[in-house]
C-alpha cells in the first residue's frame, strides 16, 4: 500500500510539472515570458529551499527515510533499516546487534498499529514547518496505543560525516522494547527460524501465513464439532414433531451454520497471529463477505425448502397452475437475494452501491416502461395460472369463440379451436376476457322443443307429455332432478313441447350419443302416440261456411247485458265479491291424475 502511495505521489508530481509546462501553451503565452514573473513571486512569497542532501539510504527528508525503511524491512535487510534509525541512546559498542533487532520490533509494532501514508509525510529537507513541532523534528502518528500511544517521531540529526539526515528519533525507539514485549508475537515464534521471520508476502511474514491456514483448519474443525453436537441434542426434539419441515430444515442449514462458526472462530483467534494493519482489515472484510453469503446461502436453502414444500401441497390438491407457479416465484425471490449480496459485497469493499441502485432503479422504471405490455401480459398470466378459470385441456368459451386450451404461458394462452387452429391470446386480454369453462360442468343439459302437428287432441297430448317423462324417468344418464316435459306454447304452425333435462355425464361425446339415443324414443313415443311433428306450414280448408250460432251468440250478448245492468261488468276488473266467489272452484290437480289421487 506504501508503494502504491508512493507512485500515486510520484505522478501527482508528474502532473503538476506537465501542467506547469502546458498551461501557458494552451493560453497562448510563451513559457519563457511566464517563468520571470513565476519566479519573482515564488522568491517573494516563500523562503529558499534547502535541498536534500546525497544520502544512499534516502535520509535527506522525513519521507524518503521512512520509505528507505520500510523498503528494507520488507526485503528483511534489517541492517539497512538500522541505519534509519537514531541508536544515539545504545552503547556503541552494541549498536550493530541492538540496531537491526530495534527495527525488526518497531516493523512489527507499526504494521499492527499504523500503517504509515507515506504521502502525507513532508518531503522537505527542512520537515514540516507548520505541524507545531520543534524545527528538525516531524511525527507521523501514534503507534502501540495498547501499551502506552508511543509517538512515531523523526529528528533531523548529523550523520557520521556532520551532514543533517533524518532517522527515528531516539526518544521513540528507548520504548519499543517494552511495547514489543507486551504487544509482540508469542515467545514460541521468537524461537522460530529467520527464513520463517523474515520472509514475507503481501506484507505478511511467512509464519503469519503458516499460522492463518493454520487457524483456518482448527476453526473448520471446531465448527464441526459444534455443529455434531447441536444436530445430537437437536435431532430428537424434531424427531417428535408431526411434521418434517423442522428435519429438513435443520439438515438444510448445516452447510451455512458450520460456515458461520468457522468465520467466528477464526476471528476470534485472529489477534494471536498479530498481522499487519491493512492485512487485518483485508481478512476482516472477507470475513464480513463470507457471512454475507453464508447468510445467503442459508435463505436459498429455506426458499427452495418452501418451495418444495408449496408445490407438494398444491399438486395435492389439484392446484396444478399454483404448483407450477411456485418454482418461478421461488427463482425470482432467489435472484434478488443474490443480487442483494453482490450489492452487500461491494459495500463491504468500499464501493459505493448508492450510485449503482440510483442507476439500476432508472434502469428498471426504463426498462418497465418500455416494457409495459409485457409485464402486463406477465401478470395476467401470473393471475390465470393462480386463479385457474382454465386449466391445460380445458374446454372453453372465451369471448366468442371456443376451443380447447393447449398451453399457459407468461405472455399468452394457446387455444386450439374446433377448426384445429392454435390462437395465442396475450394473457392481459385473456385474463380480461369472459371465461366459461366447460370442463368444470359436473353434468350437460339437455334441452329442446318439439313442435307438434295442431290435429293433435288434448288426451292424445297428454300421453305424449306422459311418454316423454317416462323415457327421461327411465333412462340410466338422465337425472331425476331437475327434470320438465311441458306443453310451452302454441306455435305459429305447432304445439310446442318444452324438454329439459340434466345428463350425467362430464364427457361431451357421451352427452351426445346420449342426447341421439334420447330423441329416437321421443320419436318412438310420438308415433304411439298416433301424432307426429309439425312442419313449418301453411294449410287452406275448403268447406262450406255454417256461419256463427245464433242462439250462443244471443244468450252470450244476453249475459253481458244484465251484468252492465247489474253493475258487475267485469271489465277492467273482476269484482271483489266475484273474485272471492271464483276462488279455488277448479280442480288442481286435473282430476283422475295421480296427484290428484294423493
Amino acid at each position: 500500500m506504501n508503494v502504491l502511495d508512493t507512485l500515486g505521489a510520484r505522478r501527482a508530481r508528474l502532473l503538476v510539472v506537465l501542467g506547469a509546462i502546458l498551461l501557458p501553451i494552451l493560453l497562448g503565452v510563451p513559457a519563457q515570458a511566464r517563468a520571470p514573473q513565476s519566479a519573482t513571486d515564488a522568491s517573494a512569497s516563500a523562503p529558499p529551499r534547502e535541498h536534500a542532501p546525497e544520502d544512499p539510504w534516502q535520509r535527506g527528508t522525513p519521507r524518503g527515510a521512512l520509505r528507505s525503511f520500510l523498503e528494507s524491512s520488507r526485503e528483511g535487510r534489517w541492517e539497512d533499516a538500522a541505519q534509519v534509525l537514531d541508536l544515539s541512546h545504545v552503547p556503541p559498542g552494541e549498536r550493530a546487534a541492538q540496531g537491526p533487532d530495534l527495527a525488526r520490533k518497531l516493523k512489527f509494532l507499526l504494521d499492527e498499529d499504523l500503517w504509515i501514508d507515506l504521502a502525507q509525510v513532508s518531503d522537505e529537507a527542512l520537515g514540516a514547518t507548520d505541524d507545531g513541532f520543534p524545527e528538525g523534528r516531524d511525527v507521523v502518528g501514534d503507534f502501540a496505543a495498547k501499551a502506552g500511544a508511543i509517538a512515531l517521531a523523526l529528528d533531523r540529526v548529523p550523520r557520521e560525516d556532520g551532514v543533517r539526515v533524518w532517522r527515528v528519533a531516539s526518544s521513540t525507539l528507548q520504548r519499543v522494547p517494552s511495547a514489543y514485549a507486551v504487544l509482540g508475537p508469542p515467545a514460541i515464534v521468537e524461537g522460530l527460524p529467520k527464513v520463517l521471520l523474515d520472509t514475507r508476502f503481501l506484507e505478511v511474514a511467512l509464519w503469519q501465513w503458516i499460522g492463518l491456514m493454520g487457524l483456518v483448519l482448527a476453526a473448520w474443525v471446531l465448527a464441526w464439532i459444534v455443529t455434531a453436537i447441536l444436530v445430537h441434542v437437536l435431532r430428537p426434539l424434531t424427531l417428535r414433531s408431526s411434521t418434517d419441515i423442522d428435519d429438513r430444515l435443520l439438515a438444510m442449514a448445516l452447510g451455512p451454520v458450520k460456515l458461520l462458526l468457522t468465520i467466528g472462530m477464526f476471528n476470534a483467534g485472529l489477534h494471536l497471529l498479530r498481522l499487519s494493519v491493512p492485512a487485518s482489515g483485508t481478512i476482516r472484510d472477507i470475513s464480513k463477505v463470507l457471512v454475507v453469503v453464508a447468510a445467503a446461502w442459508l435463505v436459498l436453502r429455506v426458499i427452495d425448502l418452501f418451495a418444495t414444500i408449496g408445490k407438494e401441497r398444491f399438486a395435492g390438491r389439484g392446484q396444478a397452475g399454483a404448483a407450477h407457479l411456485v418454482p418461478l416465484g421461488a427463482r425470482a425471490v432467489k435472484v434478488a437475494v443474490v443480487l442483494l449480496t453482490f450489492l452487500a459485497t461491494l459495500d463491504t469493499f468500499g464501493f459505493d452501491v448508492t450510485a449503482l441502485l440510483a442507476g439500476l432503479g432508472v434502469g428498471g422504471l426504463a426498462v418497465a416502461l418500455a416494457a409495459q405490455k409485457t409485464v402486463e401480459n406477465v401478470f395476467g398470466g401470473i393471475t390465470v395460472l393462480v386463479d385457474q378459470p382454465v386449466r391445460p385441456g380445458d374446454f372453453c368459451k372465451f369471448g366468442d369463440k371456443v376451443g380447447t386450451v393447449e398451453d399457459v404461458g407468461l405472455r399468452s394462452t394457446r387455444i386450439r379451436t374446433l377448426d384445429r387452429t392454435v390462437i395465442s391470446v396475450p394473457n392481459a386480454e385473456f385474463s380480461n376476457l369472459q371465461l366459461e369453462n366447460f370442463a368444470k360442468r359436473d353434468r350437460i343439459r339437455l334441452i329442446t322443443t318439439l313442435g307438434l302437428r295442431y290435429e293433435t287432441s288434448p288426451d292424445q297430448m297428454r300421453h305424449v307429455l306422459a311418454g316423454l317423462r317416462r323415457v327421461l324417468l327411465a333412462h340410466p344418464k338422465v337425472l331425476p332432478e331437475p327434470l320438465r316435459v311441458r306443453l310451452a306454447a302454441f306455435g305459429a304452425y305447432s304445439l310446442d313441447v318444452e324438454v329439459l333435462a340434466y345428463v350425467d355425464t362430464q364427457d361431451i361425446n357421451e352427452f351426445i350419443a346420449v342426447r341421439e339415443d334420447l330423441f329416437l324414443r321421443f320419436m318412438d313415443v310420438l308415433a304411439a302416440s298416433g301424432t307426429g311433428f309439425a312442419f313449418p306450414s301453411s294449410t287452406t280448408y275448403l268447406a262450406r261456411d255454417g256461419g256463427l250460432d245464433g242462439a250462443r251468440k244471443a244468450a252470450a250478448e244476453a249475459e253481458i247485458a244484465r251484468l252492465r245492468d247489474e253493475g258487475r261488468l267485469m271489465f277492467p276488473d273482476y269484482a271483489p265479491e266475484d273474485v272471492r266467489a271464483m276462488d279455488d272452484t277448479l280442480d288442481w290437480p286435473p282430476r283422475g291424475s295421480v296427484a290428484a289421487a294423493r
